[in-house]
């Protein structure tokens, strides 16, 4: 398909986006959770994907992705070809992708060049090649708990995961800190992207 709007809306619906779908130019409106959204094997190649509402824990780990916009919020989704996760794993990809109007927390890229991304600015950033920089995170104090709860899990991510990107006021919220002294933490490292 090229140039259409596809609008994703029954909440009553499952939508399967695949195998073998391609779009192209395409805006891609998604208005259901993460539980009425399939993605198998597709290629979005300079679409715009807007979420009205949370899209929450969704693989686009089968989906080939490039010069997509995304925009609206995304929580616990998966970007890439991650390695060996799912049958069909293999035809993932993110590549010059712009996320920057897009709210991400807790959202990782696989297997991709990060570089090539548009990632969101703050109040979201990113932890470039997290497995690299785990053991270095790790051993500087992090406001609240999250040193412990998320600095500590770096070193377990996927061997594929080349980027992280979290919320700053969700985040804080859940681990007893604010904002402001995340800022202040990550402001230190340079491959922190915010």
């Amino acid at each position: 398909m090229e140039g259409e709007r596809l609008e994703l809306t029954d909440t009553k619906a499952l939508y399967w986006l695949g195998p073998d779908l391609t779009l192209r130019r395409c805006t891609l409106i998604l208005g259901v959770g993460g539980r009425s959204l399939c993605l198998s094997s597709s290629r979005l190649i300079d679409c715009t994907i807007q979420v009205k509402r949370q899209l929450g824990a969704k693989a686009w780990t089968k989906v080939a992705l490039k010069g997509c916009r995304f925009k609206g919020r995304y929580t616990s989704c998966d970007f890439g070809p991650w390695y060996g996760y799912t049958e069909g794993w293999e035809q993932g990809a993110v590549e010059d992708c712009d996320f920057s109007e897009a709210q991400l927390d807790g959202c990782r890229f696989h297997g991709c060049d990060v570089r090539t991304l548009r990632l969101p600015v703050w109040p979201c950033f990113t932890i470039v090649d997290p497995l690299r920089w785990a053991a270095e995170l790790h051993r500087v104090t992090w406001p609240g708990h999250f040193g412990e709860v998320v600095v500590a899990d770096l070193a377990s991510e996927p061997r594929s995961t080349t980027g992280v990107t979290w919320h700053a006021p969700s985040v804080a919220k859940r681990m007893n800190t604010t904002p402001e002294e995340l800022k202040v933490a990550i402001e230190r490292f340079d491959f922190i992207v915010y």
